[in-house]
C-alpha cells in the first residue's frame, strides 16, 4: 500500500482544527502538523514538507494568504499544494485566495464530506 499523503493543519480555531484533522484521516491521509497561527504554518510546512497545507484565511502571525504566498515564492515549498478555508466566501474572497496561490478555495461553513473530497483530489488518496 502506498504511504499515505502527509497534510498540515492550520486554523486559529481549536474546533475547527479538530474538524478538519478527523476530514483529512478519512480522506485517508497522515496529520503531519496541526497548528494555530500563519508564522507556525510556515514555518511547520518547512520543517514537515507535507503533501497538502490546509490553511484558515484569517490567522494571527501571518494569515492564510500571506503565508500561501510566502510558500509559493520559496522554491522548496513551492509545489506543495494548498486548500484555503475561509469564512469568506464572495468571488472576490476566492479570487484573492487563488491569485495568492491557493490550489483550492473552500468557504467556511463546510461539510466534513465537502472537505473530505478536496483533500482526496488535492493529494490524489484513493476514496
Amino acid at each position: 500500500m502506498a504511504p499515505s499523503a502527509r497534510v498540515l493543519v492550520a486554523d486559529d480555531e481549536e474546533d475547527i482544527r479538530l474538524l478538519v484533522t478527523v476530514a483529512v484521516r478519512r480522506a485517508g491521509c497522515a496529520v503531519v502538523a496541526a497548528v494555530a497561527d500563519g508564522t507556525a504554518a510556515l514555518a511547520a510546512t518547512r520543517a514537515e514538507r507535507p503533501d497538502l497545507v490546509v490553511l484558515d484565511v484569517s490567522m494571527p502571525g501571518a494569515t492564510g494568504l500571506e503565508v500561501c504566498a510566502g510558500l509559493r515564492a520559496d522554491p522548496a515549498t513551492a509545489s506543495t499544494r494548498v486548500l484555503l478555508l475561509s469564512a469568506g466566501a464572495s468571488p472576490d474572497d476566492v479570487a484573492r485566495g487563488l491569485a495568492a496561490g491557493a490550489d483550492a478555495y473552500l468557504p467556511k461553513p463546510f461539510t466534513v464530506a465537502g472537505l473530505v473530497e478536496q483533500v482526496r483530489r488535492l493529494t490524489g488518496a484513493a476514496a
